[in-house]
Order: structure tokens, then sequence, then C-alpha cells
């Protein structure tokens, strides 16, 4: 279980960053937030004028090392697989009959 929970979890995460990337919108926006998590002024003017397809940028190594799972945390973004860990004992108690 704990192996297709990280795995549908990293898709969850990818799909996130795709929605943070489409929610930017315009190119200035986009080079203004990356800028803001730490990418240099250049490859921040270049990945937010890129034109390859928001579902590439967010496998990209640019937003999986500026949109982090720790940042995600902070924004409420439990893991899968820790949510399973905290709820598995409950499910697996014997039934009282």
């Amino acid at each position: 279980m704990t192996s297709k929970l990280q795995r549908i979890d990293a898709w969850v995460r990818n799909r996130l960053r795709y929605c943070i990337w489409t929610d930017w919108k315009k190119p200035e926006r986009k080079r203004k937030n990356l800028i803001r998590l730490g990418v240099p002024y250049g490859k921040a003017y270049a990945f937010s004028r890129t034109r390859k397809g928001g579902w590439a940028i967010a496998q990209s190594p640019i937003l999986n090392t500026t949109i982090t799972l720790e940042r995600l945390r902070k924004r409420g973004y439990e893991s899968m697989e820790v949510y399973y860990q905290k709820v598995s004992p409950m499910f697996n108690e014997p039934l009282n009959t």
C-alpha cells in the first residue's frame, strides 16, 4: 500500500505544481513569483517565458526545487502516506463481536 500511495502522492504534488504554475497566468507574474522563491533573475526570466506546457514545467527541476514538499506542507498539504499511517491503526483494530 505504501508504494502505491507514494506514486499517487508524487502525481498529486506534480498536479499541485501545475495548478500553481497555471494560476500565475502571465509571464511577468511567473517571473516575479519565481524570484520570490529564490530563482536567479536570468533563470526566472527564461522559465517564465518558456513555450513548454504547464505539465512539463511542473515536472521540471525549476519547480521541483522551488515549490518543495516542505513549502506545500506549510500551505496545508498532507502526504497520503502520512495520513494513511495515522488512520490505518484505526482500521486494523479487531471488530467487537
